[in-house]
């Protein structure tokens, strides 16, 4: 009987999101009255946001069953961290099936194979040319050192991270879903809300027009990373003091991002923001996933951009390369990098730049070099590029 009401139950809840949905679309699409949306705004920025973000699933014996695949494989395998690159790629990248979404451990949710994730992560860990110049280093995780520190790992140590990691990745399937569907037109499966009732309430939302120009976090709430390696925890500093209205110290975010002089990781960067902020609330952005974007589009990813900064009302965690081609402040090419990514404006002559605090600043660990402000109006498509430039091309959502 307690089946049967369950069933019967999401059942009503699919078909009521479903009626929603058509009388959604059905409905045209007016302006919040908070907005002040100019009378000429372009076509590509009155399109809708359809849909808010959703909470967390439950996990299902099929996505245990996964989790346990993939953690047990990754206990049968061992390799010594002094091998080649490629091997150790090819035993840290290992993959799990959510409900017809891939994730991938320390990469996040992708379209790639396993096999194409790996050979990736192998070539970006590769020996580089000796004419290249290594980039100053501000705090990202370079591939070698982030397959190295899982191998590194005691085996129940690995095992507890991995399975960590996994289970909060299938919780969050629904909202990678629904990215996907509403972002690049993937359309959802027919079952969607009878699987994930809690996302349900994403049919439900009145669609709002984004306004040409859209920002959050105070200006006041900033501060450059204290050590060279600090951009993680700098990041994290200032997306949690906006939520907390309070500061913590950049020390303390280090530690519970487990950073290292090596750097943080992209995963500890979306696991800290979901435990440590509100950010993730079904009102706002939901659980932060980490969201591999080299199938993006410009196009898509600034629709990303513009839905989580403006439906969601929630910072990005932006992970781009720092090289001077994209970063005209910067006096030096630099490693992989955070930032948080808080507004967007297309301007009248239809330039569109995002907004972000940068946490390097070169000139605290190099008084030679030009001073780099915190709040940043840059070129999105410059930030894109960086975007993809970088080897995990991926960003916390």
């Amino acid at each position: 009987m307690l089946h049967g009401s369950i069933s019967r139950r999401r059942r009503n809840i699919a078909v009521a999101a479903g009626a929603l949905t058509l009388l959604v679309a059905g409905t045209p699409f007016l302006p919040d009255r908070s907005e002040r949306t100019p009378t000429a705004t372009p076509a590509s920025e009155v399109e809708p946001a359809l849909s808010g973000a959703t909470g967390p699933g439950v996990i299902t014996p099929e996505m245990q069953a996964e989790i346990e695949r993939v953690v047990a494989e990754g206990a049968r395998t061992t390799v010594d961290v002094r091998a080649s690159a490629y091997d150790l790629a090819a035993a840290s990248t290992r993959c799990a099936v959510f409900d017809g979404q891939r994730y991938c451990l320390g990469l996040g949710w992708t379209q790639k194979t396993q096999a194409e994730a790996a050979a990736g992560l192998a070539t970006a860990a590769g020996p580089t040319t000796p004419t290249r110049t290594t980039p100053e280093q501000t705090g990202d995780l370079d591939p070698m050192t982030s397959i190295r520190q899982r191998a590194e790992l005691a085996p129940k140590a690995r095992a507890k991270a991995e399975r960590a990691e996994l289970t909060a990745a299938a919780r969050s399937v629904a909202k990678v879903w629904l990215i996907r569907h509403e972002i690049q037109g993937v359309p959802l499966p027919d079952n969607f809300y009878e699987l994930h009732p809690e996302a349900a309430v994403s049919a439900r939302l009145k669609p709002r027009k984004h306004p040409r120009k859209f920002r959050i976090l105070s200006e006041k709430q900033v501060r450059p990373q204290q050590e060279y390696y600090w951009c993680g925890p700098s990041t994290v500093q200032m997306i949690a003091w906006g939520w907390r209205d309070r500061r913590q110290g950049q020390a303390l975010w280090a530690d519970r991002l487990h950073t290292t002089t090596a750097g943080t990781g992209i995963t500890e960067m979306v696991r800290v923001v979901n435990h440590n902020t509100g950010y993730d609330n079904s009102d706002r952005a939901g659980p932060y996933v980490v969201l591999d974007i080299s199938d993006f589009t410009y196009e898509q990813w600034w629709r990303l951009m513009k839905k989580h900064i403006h439906t969601y009302k929630a910072p990005v965690v932006l992970h781009p390369v720092l090289l001077k081609q994209y970063f005209p402040y910067l006096d030096d090419d630099a490693s992989g990098h955070f930032q948080v990514g808080r507004g967007y404006h297309r301007t009248r002559d239809g330039q569109k730049l995002l907004g972000y605090f940068e946490p390097w600043d070169q000139s605290r660990f190099d008084p030679t070099e030009p001073r780099i402000a915190r709040t940043q109006w840059q070129s999105a498509y410059k930030s894109f590029r960086a975007n993809q430039a970088h080897f995990q091309h991926n960003v916390g959502v």
